[in-house]
């Protein structure tokens, strides 16, 4: 099924927050605790409080990750489509960064619904990202919330 990229002139445009919601943090923490031990979570955590935002393209994060575009049906992608359409604005994407000499994808430790309702309303859509890099370690002493 081929997607037109192109935005209707009615279509609602994605609004986004200028920084992650602060639950979103703790959010991606237990998702990378699944992927590597707690104290490596929370340092790539730690790293991207630190990160500054960015943007990528919808199309690209989902390329970046190899995870299937979520459906319009989705729960959580429908409720996002519903923010979009009334203005209402949307929290940052949190990732890691992938490894293509690995073959390790990205993660989307955080958004993936957003990322999926964002595609869903325009493949072209600059979402504000904090990535972070799978290695980084957190100086000692530094705030770690």
């Amino acid at each position: 099924m081929a997607k037109d990229s192109r935005k209707s002139d009615d279509a609602a445009s994605v609004i986004w927050l200028p920084e992650p919601e602060e639950h979103d943090y703790p959010a991606a923490e237990r998702y990378l605790a699944l992927l590597t031990d707690a104290i490596k979570a929370a340092s790539i955590v730690q790293s991207m409080r630190n990160a500054p935002v960015t943007h990528q393209l919808a199309k690209d994060i989902l390329r970046a990750s190899g995870l299937p575009l979520l459906t319009p049906q989705n729960a959580h992608v429908a409720a996002d489509l519903a923010k979009i359409a009334t203005g209402k604005k949307l929290s940052p994407v949190l990732l890691v960064r992938g490894n293509i000499n690995a073959g390790v994808a990205a993660q989307i430790a955080d958004g993936y619904h957003r990322v999926c309702a964002s595609y869903l309303t325009d493949e072209n859509t600059p979402i504000p990202v904090k990535l972070a890099d799978p290695g980084t370690r957190v100086p000692a002493g530094a705030d770690t919330r």
